[in-house]
């Protein structure tokens, strides 16, 4: 008895440890599973990776390289036109507003593939392990009224190409479409905002340059002259010859024009760096510039109701506001069209591997119709707010004309006063160069008068830094009015045109800018 029954707990234990056994042989694979998932994970994680500095090296020399590749070397002195013509052709704000126009053109060439049909094409292949058996069973008896049966193969390969077009989503396309080719020429009216801002800095920048230049052999040449006053002073005042307070004030007045001189030195060398960098120059190179000899003074002898009216019609803000009323309208299509339903016709050829099949290949056509009659509540909402866009968009291009009106009147009399500036510091210049005339040529022996000749040469200098810098404004002014008016340095876009070529259209352009203003429009003093 005692025996049998300790075979039975050992056929019993023995029995309940089978499904323990079978389980966790059964959880083995899955806990192997999730570990080579979760060794997966952790190699797909992503983590930070800073730049090495070999690679900041290599990026900052392909920058550097890439700055100022493909541009000519300066083969000369440089004049006022190639100054510009080179900003034009090479300056990286502009080559920026550039590749942003061919952006907005390469977008607009993807709206217009948006317009076209779907023609979309599929292909499968499906592979089971075992048959898609099934049966039927009766809805009365509930018993099964067919035996286990199947229809398809275990592997099956598809293909289908089906040409299909929304009518509504077209009618959408198409002003989208419509307000991406007026972004385009958005695009395109900033681009020459840019161009005739960069005019007027190249304008003013080139004339500091051609003072700074001018000015440059006479600053070292004076420096020295008054160094050597300087020390000649201090050995009169060592050796007690004069006045001890005479002495000083003569020295003073000698540091404090060493002073200006350095001031002005410091100034002068920062002109031709403004002016390399619009043109795109690398910064350090050394270039010499060819101002026309003189001054020609512009002028622009446009009547006003003339030059208002330009303003209005040329203006890239206003152009940009016109395109960008245009667009509201074209939004307010766009809200109008997606109340409509959409109809979407479909046609196409399809194939079936199924050995089942009496027909491997058949075309099937269609054609569905869905609208959100949700949209038709919507729609006094949705016609609102088209509407209060447009009527924002023209009330911002009425305030923009006003400004526009205004700064052609500022403009205007910018360069009258600029004119009446420049011809008062002609003069002064004048009588400066004169004076510094008559001091060298006066005999004076004691040290008093080489205080008086370097004071002389200082202040006639002085005048004539003035002068150029006066000029640069007058210059600055004249761009300033021309960008006013939105009168363009140049006929049409740059293209792939050479820097000869752009210099000519610049120089057209400018005669063309004179017959604006008249028989008179640019006058030589």
């Amino acid at each position: 008895m005692t025996s049998q029954s300790t075979l039975a707990e050992v056929t019993s234990s023995s029995t309940e440890a089978r499904p323990s056994t079978r389980s966790s042989r059964l959880a083995r694979p899955s806990l192997i599973a999730v570990a080579v998932a979760a060794l997966w994970l952790s190699g797909c994680a992503i983590h930070p990776t800073p730049f090495t500095d070999a690679e900041r090296v290599q990026s900052a020399h392909d920058d550097r390289t890439a700055m100022f590749a493909g541009q000519p070397a300066l083969s000369g002195p440089v004049t006022l036109d190639e100054a510009m013509a080179r900003a034009i052709r090479y300056n990286l704000d502009h080559r920026l507003k550039m590749m942003e126009e061919a952006l907005a053109q390469k977008q607009l060439d993807l709206a217009n593939w948006d317009m076209l049909p779907k023609l979309t094409a599929a292909a499968g292949y499906t592979n089971r392990n075992n048959l898609l058996v099934s049966s039927s069973e009766d809805y009365f008896t509930q018993g099964q009224s067919l035996p286990p049966s199947y229809s398809s193969d275990k592997n099956d390969r598809t293909a289908d190409l089906t040409f299909s077009w929304n009518i509504l989503d077209f009618g959408v396309s198409y002003f989208e479409a419509k307000e991406q080719a007026d972004r385009v020429l958005v695009v395109e009216q900033r681009r020459r905002k840019v161009v005739q801002l960069m005019m007027q800095q190249v304008r003013e920048a080139y004339w500091e340059a051609a003072g700074a230049q001018r000015l440059e052999s006479q600053i070292g040449p004076l420096l020295a002259q008054a160094k050597q006053a300087l020390e000649d002073s201090r050995k009169t005042q060592s050796e007690g010859l004069r006045s001890p307070l005479d002495t000083l004030s003569y020295q003073h007045a000698l540091l404090d024009i060493m002073r200006q001189l350095e001031l002005v030195r410091d100034q002068l060398e920062e002109a031709k760096p403004r002016l390399a960098s619009l043109m795109n120059i690398a910064p350090g190179t050394d270039f010499t510039l060819a101002p026309p000899q003189g001054f020609e003074v512009p002028t622009f002898d446009m009547p006003m109701p003339q030059m208002e009216e330009t303003a209005l019609e040329r203006r890239p803000e206003l152009v940009e506001a016109s395109y960008n009323d245009r667009i509201s309208v074209n939004e307010t299509h766009k809200a109008i069209a997606k109340l409509l339903p959409g109809i979407e016709v479909q046609f196409g050829p399809h194939y079936d591997s199924n050995s089942f099949l009496m027909f491997h290949s058949w075309r099937a056509a269609g054609v569905n119709v869905s609208w959100n009659l949700l949209n038709l509540l919507n729609e006094k909402n949705i016609r609102g707010t088209a509407d209060a866009q447009h009527d924002v968009a023209h009330a911002q291009q009425l305030a923009l004309s006003m400004a526009v009106l205004t700064q052609v009147h500022v403009a205007r009399a910018e360069l009258s006063a600029k004119q009446r500036q420049f011809d008062l510091y002609k003069q002064l210049n004048d009588v400066d160069a004169q004076i510094l005339q008559h001091t060298h040529n006066a005999e004076v022996a004691n040290a008093q008068g080489k205080l008086e000749e370097i004071r002389a040469a200082n202040s006639a200098m002085m005048s004539e830094l003035r002068l150029y810098q006066s000029y640069g404004e007058l210059e600055s002014a004249y761009g300033q009015l021309l960008a006013t008016l939105g009168l363009d340095p140049l006929p049409g876009s740059v293209g792939n045109a050479d820097l000869k070529s752009i210099e000519q259209s610049i120089d057209k352009e400018q005669t063309r800018w004179a017959s604006f203003g008249g028989a008179n429009g640019v006058k030589t003093q």
